[in-house]
């Protein structure tokens, strides 16, 4: 099984829809809240260059943004 991160905030539509998708593929993650874990944002925007959220990290794949194609793709679906 992979490893995957999700970096959000609670706030965060996409963010949201990001981890049902993952739940309804039975893909497990670990939520990570950027919004309260300043260490957690600061490593986001390093992986990513990005200051938004969701950030995705995939076995080290990281996608910013809930892009479906790419997140399948990182997964192996």
């Amino acid at each position: 099984m992979k490893s995957v991160k999700v970096y959000s905030t609670p706030s965060c539509s996409k963010c949201k829809a990001l981890k049902k998708f993952l739940g309804e593929k039975g893909i497990e993650y670990m939520d990570i809240n950027v919004a309260s874990n300043t260490a957690a944002a600061q490593e986001m925007i390093e992986k990513s260059g990005q200051m938004a959220v969701p950030v995705a990290d995939i076995d080290g794949t990281v996608i910013a943004g809930f892009d479906r194609k790419k997140i399948e793709e990182a997964l192996g679906l």
